[in-house]
């Protein structure tokens, strides 16, 4: 067994079910190989070993890797050692793959925006996060939970939200209900503006998202007077990902 630890904010998924039902949500479309991110003691990683895919995964805590290597021999010269953050996933994969994991909450957030440098090498994600953030990648403008990632995922993304899971189908539990989202890679997903740009201008809106438009992307120096000013008067959760879009390519034409 492995001892939970709070600062890597581990929380084991126990319920062999749920495991499979997140396994089971991977087309396997696009890609002929898995990562996971943070397999813990493995009740993941053992479905995702059941199909077809080369699977790799990625794990920070030594006492994980000591176990994974001991128990899921099949993982040979398959297990990553290290912080996902600091990988370079194009050196490392080499090729498509899809993204999974039960994934450590207090670095969720980052995941995803790490994901999004590499659309091209990454068709599909699925995995667990707390619902919260669930909730905030998966919404739709006008909701309160729309923000700075679901304009971004959405972007790239076709996003779903598949499920919840209870605290208590973990080890230890979370104080916080978890919900389970798949992202599928839009078959136009190249962006018609520089994702730098676009990312400058989302975070700009939403970092002061009860401002309008016009108030809120001035202190980016910005043409706004190239803008339709019934754009420049709306908040940002107004916003599809499109007209945010079609903003950024206005504004650095």
């Amino acid at each position: 067994m492995v001892r939970a630890k709070k600062h890597l904010g581990q929380h084991f998924l126990k319920n062999p079910d749920t495991a499979a039902r997140i396994a089971e949500h991977l087309s396997g479309e696009g890609y002929q190989k898995v990562l996971e991110i943070g397999p813990g003691m493995g009740v993941l990683t053992q479905h995702l070993l059941q199909s077809e895919k080369e699977v790799f995964v990625v794990e920070i805590d030594t006492e994980s890797v000591l176990y994974l290597e001991e128990h899921y021999p099949k993982l040979d010269q398959h297990i990553i050692p290290g912080d996902f953050l600091q990988l370079d996933l194009r050196a490392l994969m080499g090729e498509p793959f899809a993204l999974t994991g039960n994934y450590p909450y207090n670095i969720s957030s980052q995941i995803i925006f790490k994901m999004l440098e590499y659309p091209d090498l990454i068709p599909e994600m699925t995995g667990m996060f707390q619902k919260e953030v669930a909730d905030r990648l998966t919404a739709e403008p006008g909701s309160k939970t729309y923000g700075i990632l679901s304009v971004l995922s959405a972007v790239f993304y076709d996003r779903e939200y598949l499920f919840t899971v209870e605290p208590e189908e973990f080890s230890p539990p979370p104080k916080v209900r978890s919900g389970v989202i798949r992202f599928k890679r839009k078959d136009n997903w190249q962006p018609e503006v520089p994702i730098r740009v676009l990312s400058k201008i989302v975070k700009a809106a939403f970092n002061q998202r009860r401002k309008t438009l016009r108030n809120a992307l001035k202190p980016l120096n910005l043409p706004l007077e190239s803008i339709e000013p019934e754009i420049l008067q709306k908040r940002a959760e107004q916003l599809s990902w499109q007209e945010f879009v079609d903003l950024s390519k206005k504004l650095s034409a």
